[in-house]
């Protein structure tokens, strides 16, 4: 059952990936389940594509301000991704579960897991973010001992902080959206949170308006009055589409609250590692050499373009499999996973082709250097090669998770990141020297064994027994 949307999603393909995407995947899937999975993914990949953008403006605007201001703002942020990742895992519990509800035709009871949701993320998310707020020197001076960029970077960090609160409830509301198969209202929620976020940095960093020109400081400013605008948004959002679903009428019993918070925290233990060891990666990367930390850089920036859309075609699918299971029906659960990362292999070979092609051509944009240039070709290339495979155990990982099966996932996730990947990483570049083609040759097996990995649990199909 499909719950009927509050507003119609309207979702521009680009022309150039249309043809071949439509072409191909009428092959693959048919049409009816096709634009399903198209309905619901495309928003999310939306969402997060404009993020990735907008990203990229800020980051432009705070570099007006010289290295040390955009110093302060890159390691805030990494901080941020790390130390707030342990709260944004509370929307896969949230999905999963009222994907759930939806299949099971328990329609008046999907938001009383966001309702949960929101309770856990203030019961978290709150003392964290205030123990943090406090700590925040002491996170910058581990970082880095240049007191020009700690001097600017404790209060950008100190202002995210203080949004922690909304990230979770914002990360809860939007499992809830996309379990419901409403996934366009996340997507334009977004969308107004980073233009809101941009005028205010306009305003905040250089002093618009009568302003006081804040510098980094109004940029942390900025995301944090964009993120609780975005939770006011969902809030309204909830209260005009969700009432019916049980929308701030009623809390989950003590027992669904404990389940959805033992749910979640796999999730939430998955998100912080993972986010731990990206920014391990980056500290190896920087133990080899500038240039390695500047090409890394750059092809950090252009692997996001083709793995954001396997996230969101990951979401769909934990949205389609919960529902499923919520019917009984495993056998269509699985063949929903299957369908999706199909489709998003497609997509994202489609995208990832020109890097694999014309590397020098994509890299120029950016490099501007002959030699750094020429390093960075096969990186790219590697990257490209290998993102068609992640497509698929991005998909057969998300639909774990919107299975239930969140213990597992942590587990697997952990121990190839950790145990295997960040070691070999260690051993063949600052140890070894063997240059950046090893680094992210060793990047790209790792995403392919671990994509191997999901797919060889999602068939032997143990997440079918997952209790949400």
């Amino acid at each position: 059952m499909i719950v009927p949307r509050c507003f119609p999603i309207e979702v521009v393909i680009p022309l150039s990936l249309a043809g071949v995407f439509l072409h191909f995947s009428s092959l693959l899937v048919p049409p009816q389940r096709r634009e399903r999975i198209v309905r619901l993914a495309f928003p999310i990949i939306g969402g997060m594509l404009s993020q990735n953008a907008l990203n990229l403006v800020d980051t432009a605007m705070v570099g007006r301000l010289g290295p040390s201001a955009l110093a302060a703002v890159g390691l805030g942020g990494i901080s941020n991704f790390v130390l707030s990742a342990i709260i944004l895992g509370l929307g896969t519990g949230v999905q999963a579960t009222a994907a759930r509800r939806l299949g099971e035709q328990r329609d008046s009871e999907t938001a009383i897991a966001l309702n949960g949701g929101l309770l856990l993320a203030l019961s978290l998310a709150l003392p964290w973010s205030l123990f943090l707020y406090w700590r925040a020197p002491d996170i910058f001076a581990f970082l880095i001992s240049d007191h020009k960029v700690l001097d600017q970077g404790v209060p950008y960090l100190r202002m995210r902080m203080i949004a922690m609160l909304a990230m979770g409830m914002n990360a809860s509301f939007r499992g809830y959206w996309n379990a419901t198969n409403r996934s366009g209202l996340y997507m334009r929620t977004l969308i107004v949170m980073h233009l809101t976020n941009v005028f205010l940095n306009w305003i905040f960093i250089f002093g618009k308006f009568g302003m006081p020109a804040m510098g980094v400081t109004g940029a942390g400013l900025s995301s944090a009055i964009a993120t609780y605008l975005g939770t006011l948004l969902y809030f309204f959002l909830g209260w005009s589409c969700a009432r019916e679903n049980g929308f701030l009428s009623g809390l989950p019993t003590r027992r669904e609250l404990k389940k959805l918070f033992l749910l979640s925290l796999p999730a939430c233990l998955q998100q912080f590692f993972f986010a731990a060891g990206m920014t391990a990666f980056m500290w190896m990367v920087g133990r080899m050499s500038t240039d390695a930390v500047a090409i890394t850089h750059v092809v950090v920036n252009l692997m996001l373009v083709g793995v954001l859309p396997s996230l969101g075609f990951g979401m769909a699918s934990a949205s389609l499999v919960g529902q499923a299971m919520g019917r009984a029906d495993n056998a269509d659960a699985k063949r929903w996973a299957w369908d999706v990362a199909k489709i998003g292999c497609v997509v994202v070979a489609c995208i990832a082709l020109p890097a694999l092609i014309a590397p020098k051509l994509i890299l120029s944009v950016f490099l501007k250097d002959p030699r750094l240039l020429a390093l960075a070709v096969w990186p790219l290339r590697i990257v490209a090669v290998s993102l068609a495979f992640d497509t698929f155990g991005t998909v057969f990982m998300h639909s774990m998770l919107g299975a239930g099966d969140t213990s597992t996932v942590m587990k697997v996730s952990f121990s190839l990141q950790w145990i295997l990947f960040l070691p070999l990483v260690y051993l063949v570049g600052p140890v070894l020297g063997w240059g950046l083609v090893a680094v992210w040759g060793a990047q790209g097996a790792y995403r392919v064994l671990q994509s191997g990995v999901f797919l060889s649990l999602w068939q032997r199909g143990g997440w079918q027994v997952a209790k949400v």
